[in-house]
This record gives C-alpha cells, sequence and structure tokens, in this order.
C-alpha cells in the first residue's frame, strides 16, 4: 500500500490500544512506525539489481520481525516523545502500528513474505489496489477526525470502513475470477495458474492472466457492482522457458538471475514485444489487456556473469489513459 494509507492503518491501530488521553501521541506513533517497514525499499545492491526487488516485502514485512520493526520504531520516536509516554506505552502503540504493516500489504497484489524465514512464499491475496482512493479517503475522514476529537467509535468506524472495502474486494475478485474461469472454458482453454488482480486505483476494473498451451493470456475483467462481469479479450504471448532458450547458460549469473526473477514472477515470464532482449513480469501492465510487461530484466549472453538490470516500462500517455478509462466506465 501507499505511505499514507499504511500510516493511518498503524494510526487507527495504535489508538484502539490508547486510553483517550493518548490518543494523539498514540496516533503518530502508529502512523510512523507501520511506514517504517517499508524503509526495506531502500536497501540496495548497486551491483545486483534484483537483491532490491527480493528484500522488498521480505523480512521486514513478516510477523516475525514485528517485536522487533516496533523496538526500533520506539527507540527513534523516544526522542520526541519521551515527554508524553512512556516507553513501555511507545512500544505498545509501535507494535500496534508496525503490526499492521504486513498484513495490509498482503491484502495487495505484489506479494508479502508473511512468514519468512520460515517460508519464503509471497502471500498476495488481491483484494484492494497498492493506491485506493477511496480506501485512503475513508480513512483520512474518520481517522483524522478521531484524533481531532478524540473519539474512539470514529476510530473504531475506520475499521469498519477498512474491511468494507476488503469485503468489497473479495467479491469482486471472486466474480471476476469466475468470469474469466467460465471464459477460458468456452475458449476451450485450459487455464493453469489463473490470476486475478485489481487494477490501479479501483475496484471495479480487474486484470486477468492464465497460462495455457506455452502462452501467457491477458484479459480485463470489469465487474460493475449491479451488472455481469464484461470481460475485455487482451493479448497472448509465448511463455518464456528458461531451460530451452537458456539452457546452455547453467550456472551462471544470467541463468541464475533468471531463475530468481522467475520466482518472483511466479512463472509468467515472457519478452518484451518491442525489446525482444528484455523478458518481463506478464502480470503487470499499464493496461489490463496488454503484455507490454510494467518491468523487467534485460538478457545479454555476451556478458552470462554480470548481474541482469531491472528495468521499469511505465507508459501512461493520453492513449493508454483514455483506453484504460473506456474500460473502467464500460465504454
Amino acid at each position: 500500500m501507499d505511505p499514507l494509507t499504511h500510516g493511518l492503518i498503524g494510526s487507527a491501530a495504535a489508538q484502539v490500544v490508547s486510553d483517550k488521553e493518548k490518543m494523539r501521541p498514540a496516533a503518530f506513533t502508529g502512523f510512523v512506525a507501520a511506514m517504517m517497514a517499508d524503509l526495506d525499499y531502500y536497501i540496495h545492491l548497486p551491483s545486483d539489481p534484483l537483491f532490491n526487488i527480493e528484500i522488498h516485502r521480505q523480512f521486514s514485512h513478516s510477523l516475525i520481525f514485528i517485536p522487533v520493526g516496533a523496538l526500533i520504531a520506539s527507540a527513534v520516536l523516544w526522542w520526541f516523545l519521551r515527554k508524553k509516554l512512556s516507553f513501555k506505552q511507545l512500544y505498545l502503540f509501535s507494535f500496534a502500528g508496525y503490526a499492521t504493516a504486513g498484513i495490509s500489504d498482503a491484502f495487495t497484489s505484489y506479494g508479502t513474505q508473511l512468514l519468512w524465514p520460515f517460508l519464503d512464499t509471497r502471500f498476495a491475496w488481491n483484494l484492494v489496489s497498492v493506491v485506493d482512493p477511496l480506501l485512503t479517503a475513508g480513512l483520512i475522514v474518520f481517522v483524522g477526525f478521531g484524533v481531532w476529537h478524540q473519539k474512539k467509535p470514529l476510530i473504531y468506524g475506520a475499521w469498519v470502513w477498512y474491511a468494507l472495502i476488503l469485503f468489497f474486494g473479495f467479491v469482486q475478485h471472486e466474480r471476476s475470477q469466475s468470469a474469466l474461469e467460465k471464459w477460458a472454458e468456452r475458449q476451450n482453454h485450459r487455464a493453469e495458474s489463473i490470476v486475478v488482480k485489481p487494477t490501479i486505483g479501483n475496484q471495479i476494473l480487474w486484470r486477468g492472466n492464465y497460462i495455457h498451451n506455452g502462452k501467457v493470456f491477458a484479459y480485463g475483467l470489469r465487474a460493475g457492482p449491479f451488472s455481469p462481469v464484461n470481460v475485455y479479450e487482451g493479448e497472448s504471448a509465448k511463455l518464456v522457458e528458461i531451460d530451452e532458450e537458456f539452457g546452455q547458460y547453467k550456472n551462471t549469473t544470467l541463468y541464475n538471475d533468471l531463475r530468481r526473477f522467475e520466482r518472483l514472477s511466479e512463472g509468467y515470464l515472457i519478452r518484451h514485444p518491442e525489446k525482444s532482449h528484455i523478458i518481463g513480469d506478464g502480470r503487470y501492465s499499464m493496461l489490463p489487456t496488454s503484455l507490454i510487461p510494467l518491468w523487467g530484466v534485460e538478457t545479454d549472453t555476451t556478458d552470462t556473469e554480470r548481474h541482469l538490470p531491472f528495468l521499469y516500462f511505465r507508459d501512461a500517455g493520453e492513449e493508454v489513459r483514455t483506453e484504460f478509462l473506456d474500460m473502467l466506465l464500460g465504454k
């Protein structure tokens, strides 16, 4: 989730466990603590671009790291709040705020290693976009007025709002996935590894992907609240088989990095349609029907011991925006 939404959820959690007299410092503590988990985004190894992608939403978002993360947040905030809170209180509020970070990210689509180091599985429940203005706006209202008036019922209202958004996302996800499965059956496709995710900023237009017969297929799925799910047929592309295409480079950095990127992409590897040396994650694109990946790695078989560069491809031009809005509005 975006930092503001993380902070608001953490703030609401801290206020739930605080006394009325401590709601304001608790709100600040929970807000900051919840955002601190995402500081892992700034951990880089310049020589290994994939390291940052692997480390993001890993140890700092794990359930087992919550007590440590809360302690770090408490140590930082102690210098600002020691006249208002005891360290015990500060740690309690930090714990409550920090504990929301990993779980909240797991509700989005990127994936979070909640059970690291015991499992390296990335949990992604795909119920809400990484940025969802409706969710954030409601939290601003409830948490903002709750802090200002120091009213616990308003904070509980924030949690009800959050739960309603997630429940609506669950319903929309199930509707969209069911529609995609039925569509695949009508196409006589044996759909493998179906993935359905909300598109940016809403829970109406969803992106659906599946693999069939060695190809990745992309669809837009408009799940209007009071209308049947409308399927927009998208592009398809051949799945990249690492052993088939790069088997001769086994035990090289090139091959190992491709395997790492394959795990991060859950096997949805495709070539960029306009840049054949780029292998991208077929689950993400600016348009739900497109297979121009949002990111990918650049392969160079002339230098197999160099770590693969990680590149982004974000085209938010007018044509892309218009097509996205047309699908979102059901045109």
